[in-house]
């Protein structure tokens, strides 16, 4: 029995060396899949990261596109209003009938266009003077309440929430404030 207790033992060495072996090669298995899983895990932050600037540049992007469409209208209905001023005193001076009619026609469909595109006309006259809206072209020494608007000489537009033509005006100015007491 000696003999098969030394046969077994020199058996079970190798056995347990290959078993020692294995279990060095499941831990560096763990560590290098540790090591993969945090190099994956930087990777997807990075990609995150990168997703997330990608996002912030688009929107920033697609409002300097809005601003320059803006201003683009603006300067377009800027220069259209002259046209409206044009086509307001063609009106005021047309003698006939059916001539003024037409140019109505036309003025109102072209201002129905410009208001669609954001364009409103500032009111003025028997308004509160607002120097954001209104210009004073003149004042006029009367009876009304003190910066009443009594006339406009050039009417006023706003393009959406911006003021692109203050509207020219007459303001009223009391007796006690035109002589300073």
């Amino acid at each position: 029995m000696d003999v098969d207790d030394t046969q077994a033992g020199r058996a079970a060495e190798p056995a347990e060396e290959r078993v020692r072996q294995l279990e060095k090669e499941i831990i560096q298995a763990q560590e290098t899949l540790a090591e993969q899983k945090r190099i994956a895990e930087d990777h997807l932050n990075r990609l995150k990261y990168l997703q997330a600037d990608f996002d912030n540049y688009r929107k920033k992007f697609d409002r300097e596109k809005d601003v320059i469409i803006a201003l683009a209208e603006e300067r377009l209905i800027s220069d259209l209003l002259t046209t409206v001023d044009d086509l307001e005193r063609i009106l005021d001076a047309s003698a006939e009938v059916v001539q003024k009619e037409g140019i109505g026609l036309l003025y109102s469909n072209f201002l129905k266009i410009l208001e669609n595109h954001g364009l409103k006309r500032i009111e003025s006259v028997g308004m509160k003077f607002d120097p954001y809206y209104h210009e004073a072209f003149c004042v006029e020494v009367c009876e009304c309440e003190n910066d009443t608007i009594l006339e406009e000489f050039q009417p006023g537009y706003m393009l959406k929430m911006k003021v692109i033509r203050p509207a020219k005006v007459k303001v009223a100015v009391t007796k006690s404030e035109e002589t300073g007491g």
